[in-house]
């Protein structure tokens, strides 16, 4: 069973997520925010991050980048609400990381779609 992290600071958000999840056969854990993102991921080593990227301290991008440092075969995927996300996205980029983002509201088939199939990672 595939593992999944979803991290958002609206726990209604991660909460409903994780249970689409679980209802789609997925092993499905909430956290809210980037600082309890990075601890559970080293704990529970999953193979999918589905991540807001605006989030408290640390953005979602830059907790990527690091969980993608001990997890390299983790595939991300953002969602955001805000557009102002590109200059962070340029960022990570640039160190050759190529994460997806997908704009809120996501329909839930649609991110089921996304991790089924595999989020495309590519590094430098």
């Amino acid at each position: 069973m595939h593992k999944v992290l979803v991290v958002d600071d609206e726990q209604v958000i991660a909460d409903t997520l994780c249970m689409i999840f679980t209802e789609e056969g997925f092993e499905a854990h909430a956290v809210y925010s980037s600082a309890e993102a990075l601890v559970r991921a080293r704990e529970l080593r999953p193979d999918f991050i589905v991540s807001d990227v605006i989030l408290p301290g640390i953005n979602g991008i830059e907790a990527a980048v690091e969980i993608c440092r001990f997890l390299p075969d983790c595939k991300v995927l953002l969602i955001s609400g805000q557009a102002a996300t590109s200059d962070m996205l340029e960022k990570a980029r640039s160190q050759g990381h190529e994460f997806e983002i997908l704009a809120k509201p996501v329909e839930p088939e649609l991110l089921i779609q996304r991790l089924r199939s595999g989020v495309k990672v590519s590094r430098a």
